[in-house]
């Protein structure tokens, strides 16, 4: 089977993108894990395809990590996705919606940079009790279209990620479909800095949208950031996370501003 795609880079979380709309490619996890496999295929944190809508957007986002599964979404993956199909709508077009498993999304494209309306945050639990050996700090929870474990720490540069963040992503307080897991350090009120451990690709990735829309608003509520909140990651870029606080809630108007970028386009047979 021959696959024309895409490859793209949001803030160097990479992509494999292929057009779907006609439902062509039924892929495999399998298929799936080898086009992601940076040995033996095109190589990529993840796996985007576009399908048509079902509810009334423009397209469907179906997002599967480097190993196969699907996820529910990916903050860096619908910047490209949002580029992408914005793209298949004709020179000019600037709003792109699209249906996820976490729900409908837009993206507003602003130059060489993607917003994106996020999915209101839910299953928020701060200062928990969960512990993993080694790891002296506090752990807190929310999903943000995928679930994430934040922890602070004061030396992000020599925090061992691979070791706490799989301790964290098996840790049976999220058995079975375990967690993202996230490693922030404060700069200053509006600026922080993480580095993430991704549940899928096992692994650090150079940046996880979902996961520092995460870490933005559990540092808002920790320490009192106002909006919108800079956030560096280890791909070198800064992106910017806006949000709304509200009384009754956690969070509205959540919105994910970077890059997304076309790197190069192939075919490959599996």
């Amino acid at each position: 089977m021959q696959i024309p795609f895409q490859k793209m880079n949001g803030a160097g979380n990479d992509f494999v993108v292929i057009d779907n709309r006609d439902l062509k490619f039924q892929l495999s996890k399998e298929q799936i894990a080898l086009l992601c496999d940076r040995q033996r295929g095109v190589g990529a944190d993840g796996l985007l395809a576009v399908e048509p809508a079902e509810k009334g957007a423009d397209f469907k986002f179906r997002y599967y990590n480097a190993d196969g599964g699907e996820a529910e979404m990916c903050g860096n993956g619908a910047r490209c996705f949002g580029k992408y199909t914005a793209a298949l709508l004709g020179e000019g077009t600037s709003l792109v919606t699209f249906e996820t498993i976490a729900g409908t999304l837009s993206a507003q494209i602003i130059g060489d940079n993607v917003c994106i309306a996020m999915s209101e945050p839910f299953d928020l639990a701060l200062h928990t009790d969960i512990k993993v050996d080694g790891l002296d700090a506090e752990v807190h929870v929310i999903n943000t279209g995928v679930p994430h474990v934040v922890v602070f720490v004061d030396d992000l540069k020599n925090t061992d990620v691979l070791k706490y963040g799989a301790a964290l992503r098996y840790h049976e307080h999220f058995a079975p479909a375990g967690t993202n897991v996230n490693f922030t350090q404060v700069l200053d009120a509006q600026h922080i800095a993480i580095r993430t451990y991704e549940r899928g690709v096992e692994g650090e990735t150079l940046a996880c949208g979902t996961g520092m829309t995460a870490c933005a608003l559990i540092h808002h509520l920790l320490n009192d950031a106002a909006s919108p909140v800079s956030v560096d990651v280890e791909g070198g870029e800064t992106l910017e996370i806006g949000f709304i606080p509200e009384s009754d809630k956690p969070f509205t108007g959540v919105t994910l501003t970077g890059p997304a970028d076309f790197v190069f386009a192939g075919e490959i047979t599996i």
